[in-house]
């Protein structure tokens, strides 16, 4: 069996303890000191990665589209007995009836927030023919490309979606329908 070797630490110099003083801030790792520089300034959209977006925009209006129109058939279009597939003309018992208007009311809850999602698509391919795609409405600040991919509809950039969702500031919308509100 081998014995393990002893070491003996080794002796601070002044030296050493100088030099490393000089590399670093004290309770800051070079890391962590990196991570908390300047986010650096966004860069616009080439007309190449407009042209991408664009594509991605119609491909998700179009899905959209047709998952509202299904929905919606499957809402309003069709009765009990042939989306159950009930063949019999038994009357229908009132937890039946419950439970269908639940559905259609969820259904149409949906619709409503895929309808809103195409009018921010709408938006966002008017902002294209229009030259202002990629830029925050509330800033005026270039949106980060990870969010656009994310999000292609998205007209905020992060850090003012951030301070609209904690109501610091409001959107469009908001200011609109409360000047629409009668008093």
């Amino acid at each position: 069996m081998a014995t393990p070797k002893k070491t003996t630490p080794k002796k601070k110099t002044a030296a050493s303890t100088a030099s490393r003083k000089k590399t670093s801030r004290p309770g800051a790792s070079p890391r962590t000191a990196k991570a908390k520089s300047a986010p650096e300034e966004e860069v616009p959209l080439t007309p190449e990665e407009i042209g991408q977006f664009q594509q991605l925009l119609l491909e998700k209006r179009h899905e959209i589209i047709g998952d509202v129109d299904q929905m919606r058939l499957e809402a309003l279009e069709r009765n009990r007995q042939d989306s159950a597939g009930d063949l019999s003309n038994m009357p229908i018992h009132m937890a039946d009836i419950g439970t269908d208007n639940y559905e259609q009311e969820f259904t149409l809850g949906l619709i409503e927030s895929e309808r809103k999602a195409l009018r921010d698509i709408d938006i966002a391919l008017k902002k294209i023919e229009e030259g202002t795609y990629g830029l925050c409405e509330g800033t005026g600040k270039v949106i980060n490309r990870t969010r656009l991919l994310a999000k292609p509809e998205a007209r905020y950039c992060i850090e003012y979606a951030r301070l609209t969702e904690k109501k610091y500031v409001k959107t469009e919308e908001e200011i609109d329908s409360f000047l629409e509100t009668p008093e």
